[in-house]
């Protein structure tokens, strides 16, 4: 067992690499021994700050005492059945919480899976089998999954893609608006229209995926007026709208789903990471005669909906309720904006401060132009805050943002703490 010897992350690493296929990557060269709310020590004893979050999983931090408690209950109970198999009751409270808490003044249903790529998997299934169409776009720089099928929607190549080819037919990207890369939302909507003059007729075009905020591609938000641009085209051509809402999801933004911001609500929505606070548990919701287009069989999956994951899933959502998270999520992305548009005062190299809810983060350029994205500064600042004890995530298209995924459960003055490694960092790198 890990706590019974001593390792060094030098020595696991070297394992690591005889072991584990090189595929897989490694933001940083730490092994972790334990972990708590928004702290982890490695197996050298060292203490870290995490701002990442397990890449937006532990918006209740880690081992929260309620989500432990609840699957230490379950797994007295039972781990697993199948839910096709034999049901549960937590797997349908669970759904019916999602049906509640998802926007849209409609009939909602719910079905449970197991990673976020698999939710958006079935939600083109979905899409497909309602429409009885084909075709699905998905937007420059978004992110989508790992499945062959959620890699063709994601719209970056580089590390993603490469060499994994060839992709599922029928999905196409048009632009993402991006006002501070000079990507307008008329812009956006045009590139829409110009599919349908030049690659697909919008009668076969089953649904329009879009992330809220885009994760991976850096954090982008769209633009209130291009989400209502996008849903009158999805209404005049009787295409669905899907919010893949896998990272910004249970409460990042500041309301359990970000598209509850939106002015119009999706058809269709994703959810998985900090659903179940740790646990695998995704999730696709929304309008009842779409979700029920397939027959009964043509949804599932062996561990889809895990009961234990599902009692997790039922204690995040009671934590929300009671720790009042999502005025946290709220308050917290104001805190962190306002330092970092501080530190953004003093430092040239940081472009852009943006963020929604507690999503937030700066993108560094060369001078502070936008046109040259600042990629190595970037990977210098990410490396010197974890040698100093905070773990940050880079992302973007150009590898030049820093993100924010710090846990709503973090308090203030761990915040201002990791705050002031970050501003260190850049005084040491600059």
């Amino acid at each position: 067992m890990q706590h019974d010897r001593h390792f060094t992350n030098a020595a696991l690493l070297a394992r690591r690499h005889a072991a584990v296929a090189r595929g897989v990557g490694q933001a940083h060269e730490i092994f972790v021994q334990k972990a708590l709310n928004a702290e982890l020590w490695d197996v050298e004893g060292r203490r870290y700050i995490d701002f990442a979050g397990g890449i937006a999983v532990l918006n209740t931090g880690h081992l929260h005492a309620g989500v432990i408690a609840a699957v230490k209950a379950q797994l007295d109970l039972y781990t697993h059945t199948c839910f096709q198999v034999l049901a549960y009751e937590p797997y349908v409270e669970v759904a019916e919480r999602l049906n509640t808490l998802a926007p849209g003044a409609f009939a909602k249903k719910t079905l449970l899976l197991t990673t976020g790529a698999e939710a958006v998997e079935n939600a083109v299934k979905i899409a497909r089998a309602h429409t009885g169409r084909p075709g699905v776009i998905a937007f420059t720089g978004g992110y989508h999954g790992r499945t062959n099928m959620t890699l063709g929607l994601t719209g970056k190549v580089a590390p993603y893609k490469t060499g994994f080819g060839p992709f599922p037919g029928e999905v196409y990207h048009a632009l993402f608006p991006n006002a501070l890369h000079g990507v307008g939302v008329e812009q956006a909507l045009h590139s829409v229209e110009l599919l349908f003059k030049n690659d697909i007729e919008p009668g076969r075009v089953a649904a329009f995926i879009i992330e809220p905020v885009q994760g991976e591609g850096g954090f982008y938000i769209a633009p209130p007026e291009f989400i209502t641009g996008l849903k009158a085209l999805a209404d005049r051509h009787g295409i669905l709208l899907i919010a893949d809402e896998v990272q910004t999801g249970a409460g990042r933004t500041g309301t359990w789903f970000a598209c509850e911001q939106w002015p119009v609500a999706p058809d269709l929505i994703t959810t998985a990471k900090s659903l179940a606070g740790g646990f695998p548990l995704a999730g696709v919701v929304g309008r009842a005669e779409v979700m029920d287009a397939p027959a009964p069989g043509g949804l599932g999956g062996t561990y889809a909906g895990s009961p234990v994951a599902c009692a997790a899933a039922l204690a995040v959502i009671e934590a929300f309720e009671k720790d009042q998270l999502l005025a946290r999520s709220q308050d917290m992305g104001a805190l962190l904006v306002r330092a970092l548009k501080d530190l953004a005062s003093r430092v040239p190299g940081i472009g852009d401060v943006r963020g929604l809810g507690a999503m937030v983060a700066i993108e560094l350029f060369e001078g502070g132009d936008p046109a040259k994205p600042d990629a190595a500064l970037t990977k210098k600042v990410v490396a010197e805050a974890a040698r100093r004890g905070l773990v940050l995530l880079s992302c973007g298209t150009h590898g030049n943002v820093i993100r924010i995924l710090v846990p709503l459960t973090a308090s203030n003055e761990l915040l201002d703490e990791g705050l002031a490694i970050l501003a260190d960092s850049f005084a040491a790198v600059v």
